[in-house]
């Protein structure tokens, strides 16, 4: 059964504050839902009670868009995301993004957990992602094109907004925190990367792998909303290190990684809305 816009906007002015106008959202990815606690005043709505979309079942993830604000500036922020190795539908991909730049949002922040291809960077530490590789078996644009929403055919050279990466790392560099810089490449999941594909991803020259993020970003190019995205590393690529990789340890270090973001990601948005204004 296929959502319209105008339905999922009908249910979330219901339950968003009146006259809520956001210009920033942001996704976060697995264990970094604590961002959203510093946000004030902050409403929340199920995905489930959101059309079109559903709970996801990762670990993590606790299916929520919140409204409020950060740093002062009135966010949207999706507490967990939709991942395709859930079942879920293009359609929901599309109305997971789209409601985003309907709401009057301009920027998109996306986090996730990610392993490392590059020995300098590490389990805990951050990374900016300035391209990506798409490598799941699919285009959430792949069918007829809703011009209303995006042109047809979507330049991805600017996918990683630079001005938004300048930004952010001035922040990081305020704080004195090391942002890493590199290719992130999707996989479809759920199973992790063998050692093979690893060597072979990094002969592509792909510097972080996860399952997700890519089809986030070309649908929120698709709408014009601008990206930047900061990975939180959680554990060396299959093949890399002696550990083993557990959804468990992603966890771990993905927290890790989450008290830098807890900081790094408000110092960003109060920065972003002092060059907009």
């Amino acid at each position: 059964m296929s959502v319209t816009m105008p339905e999922v906007m009908q249910v979330l002015n219901r339950h968003l504050p009146q006259g809520f106008s956001p210009k920033v959202a942001m996704i976060l990815g697995s264990g970094l839902s604590s961002i959203a606690e510093q946000m004030t005043g902050s409403v929340s709505i199920p995905y489930n009670a959101i059309p079109g979309l559903h709970g996801g079942t990762v670990a993590g993830h606790a299916s929520l868009m919140a409204a409020g604000h950060l740093a002062n500036v009135p966010v949207i922020c999706m507490r967990g995301r939709l991942h395709m190795y859930e079942g879920t539908s293009i359609e929901s991909l599309r109305v997971f993004i789209r409601q985003l730049k309907h709401l009057g949002c301009q920027t998109l922040i996306v986090t996730g957990a990610v392993g490392s291809l590059v020995p300098e960077a590490g389990p805990g530490e951050l990374m900016m992602i300035n391209d990506h590789i798409n490598f799941q078996p699919f285009n959430p644009l792949v069918g007829p094109n809703d011009e209303s929403e995006g042109p047809r055919f979507v330049g991805m050279e600017d996918a990683y907004d630079p001005g938004l990466q300048e930004i952010m790392q001035g922040a990081a560099n305020r704080l004195g925190y090391t942002l890493h810089r590199g290719v992130y490449l999707s996989t479809m999941g759920p199973t992790f990367e063998t050692p093979a594909e690893i060597r072979a991803f990094k002969r592509w020259g792909a510097d972080v792998v996860g399952m997700s993020v890519v089809p986030e970003v070309i649908l929120a190019r698709h709408c014009g909303l601008r990206v930047v995205c900061v990975a939180a590393i959680t554990n060396a690529a299959a093949g890399m290190s002696h550990e083993r990789i557990t959804h468990d340890g992603t966890l771990q270090y993905g927290e890790l990684a989450a008290r830098k973001l807890t900081k790094l990601i408000p110092e960003f948005v109060k920065d972003l809305n002092d060059a907009m204004v």
